[in-house]
């Protein structure tokens, strides 16, 4: 409630960039402090052991993370988790620094309940993070990192640019993750090919053994709710193929049917990824086509359009292990994380089921 009426209305008072400008400073102010930390976990972490999962060789303590594209930098990770997201996502980041594209590159669908973005992968680079993740004491957070293709770079260069990154940040990856999927940087999703995604794929995994010898970082692939059905079987079955750890199931859209927002308020946000609840049947589309390809070989991260219990359990047993928001915490706050992972607990309890990971695949097609 004191989101709703004090807090959001001051944010929506600001353009979309500035009110993200604002709350990141609050969320590196917590992340710098060891007491407002475990202030927030105290009152907000999650520790139901049935919404425990064993994933990607880690221990998540929920399935509901933070997806990527909210802590660009890796500034306020630390933060994020005392919320109660079981793991954070940043970035993306891109081998070298850059600013992104130009202003306004972010602006709110209310009636929706959407954003539409196209910020263009703006961030100091991945050296930087890196370091900034390292610096980084007793960590508790489990942290994803995101990675995309320097906007200047051609794509008959990407795979190099992409494995700076990838060794860069090796050391300080629970996961990495591989980004052809913004609609933001011109040409970028002409890498979900399959041609290009092979060499891309078998690279960036060499890079990472090589880069961390003693420790296998999991390797995931984010792909657009907007390919074709044919495309979603190829990336699986080159999933399967290279043995890839997992894929989430989507990034944003470049779609804008059924829209309930005024035609020419969504004219005026112009070009960009459409993420939030209108995402929401294509997200869940993908991945059920995803898990009929892939069974539980691979593991399945859904993403776009999840906003409450409701949303992530269909997803689960839909075939995802792990879920993840972002547009919805813009619209309902920080008590978001903490309150989804208490009515998916719920959900297990009412289900019969021991813990959440055997509620995955149950509604899945066999």
């Amino acid at each position: 409630m004191l989101y709703r009426f004090l807090a959001r209305p001051f944010l929506y008072a600001m353009p979309a960039e500035t009110a993200h400008r604002v709350v990141m400073a609050w969320m590196r102010l917590v992340h710098g402090s060891a007491f407002l930390r475990g202030l927030f976990s105290r009152f907000l972490g999650v520790h139901d052991p049935v919404l425990r999962v064993h994933a990607l060789g880690l221990d998540f303590p929920t399935p509901i993370g933070l997806a990527a594209g909210l802590d660009k930098d890796a500034e306020a990770f630390e933060a994020f988790g005392a919320l109660g997201f079981g793991f954070v996502e940043v970035g993306t980041l891109t081998a070298e620094a850059q600013p992104g594209n130009p202003r306004p590159r972010l602006f709110r669908l209310l009636r929706d309940r959407a954003l539409v973005n196209r910020m263009g992968f703006n961030n100091h680079g991945a050296q930087a993070a890196a370091e900034r993740i390292a610096q980084t004491r007793a960590r508790s957070t489990l942290l994803g990192v995101n990675i995309g293709k320097t906007k200047r770079v051609p794509n008959e260069a990407a795979i190099g640019d992409y494995v700076t990154s990838a060794k860069l940040l090796a050391a300080q990856a629970d996961y990495l993750v591989i980004n052809v999927s913004s609609p933001n940087t011109p040409g970028l999703r002409d890498l979900q090919a399959v041609e290009a995604l092979r060499p891309l794929l078998t690279q960036v995994r060499a890079a990472l053994d090589e880069a961390s010898p003693q420790r296998r970082v999991p390797l995931l692939l984010k792909i657009a709710p907007d390919l074709s059905d044919q495309d979603i079987d190829a990336v699986a079955d080159l999933a399967l193929e290279l043995a890839l750890d997992g894929i989430i199931a989507t990034n944003t859209t470049i779609a804008r049917q059924g829209l309930h927002s005024d035609p020419q308020v969504v004219q005026a946000c112009g070009a960009g990824g459409l993420s939030g609840a209108p995402l929401k049947a294509r997200a869940l589309a993908v991945l059920q086509r995803l898990r009929a390809r892939v069974g539980d070989r691979v593991l399945l991260v859904a993403a776009g359009g999840i906003e409450n219990a409701d949303d992530a359990w269909e997803r689960i047993r839909a075939g995802a292990t792990l879920g993840q928001i972002y547009t919805a915490l813009i619209y309902d706050g920080p008590l978001l994380p903490s309150r989804l992972s208490a009515d998916l607990g719920r959900k297990v309890r009412q289900a019969g089921l021991p813990n959440i990971a055997a509620a995955v695949g149950l509604d899945a097609v066999r």
